[in-house]
């Protein structure tokens, strides 16, 4: 049984998606400067589509996108799950980020709008350095998958405005 750490609203994870990231625990990749350790373990609450659609139903007016963050024991449930979303909620895309370099085989993943593949390499840094060994990969409207990593390193840095105050204030 698929278990979850917790959860955010994410702004980064997805190219141009609101997403719901779900922390998904029991990682079996365990790669060396991983930023979730804690992931590691099997901890936190059974992730089943009761629970799943709990979550998505309560921040749906607010999300565009949900994401598996992990789940790599489990690819055949996390593609379930996946598949689960887009029947009931068909204005939701869904997304997958696992540490395996390539897709598990006999798991169908049409059901995914985005799949991150690649184990997590300290020395190559993450989607945003050009050096990565990990891919981001989004299904087009046609069916043609296409990498879109390079989306990453192009908004690495986002600039922050700074807005005058009002001098009454």
């Amino acid at each position: 049984m698929l278990k979850y750490a917790n959860f955010d609203i994410v702004f980064q994870e997805v190219p141009d998606e609101v997403t719901l990231a779900i922390n998904i625990s029991n990682c079996p990749n365990q790669c060396p400067g991983c930023h979730s350790k804690y992931l590691w373990d099997n901890i936190g609450k059974d992730l089943d589509f009761n629970e799943l659609n709990r979550l998505v139903s309560h921040y749906e007016s607010g999300i565009t996108c949900v994401c598996f963050m992990g789940g790599d024991n489990e690819p055949d449930s996390v593609s379930e799950l996946a598949r689960k979303i887009k029947d009931s909620h068909s204005n939701l895309k869904t997304a997958w980020y696992s540490g395996k370099n390539d897709l598990p085989q006999n798991v169908p993943t049409d059901h995914f709008d985005y799949i991150k593949l690649g184990r997590y390499m300290a020395e190559l840094g993450a989607l945003d350095s050009a050096t990565t060994n990990q891919r981001m990969m989004k299904r087009l409207a046609d069916g043609r998958v296409k990498d879109i990593t390079e989306w990453f390193q192009r908004n690495k840095h986002v600039e922050v405005l700074e807005v005058e105050k009002n001098p009454a204030e």
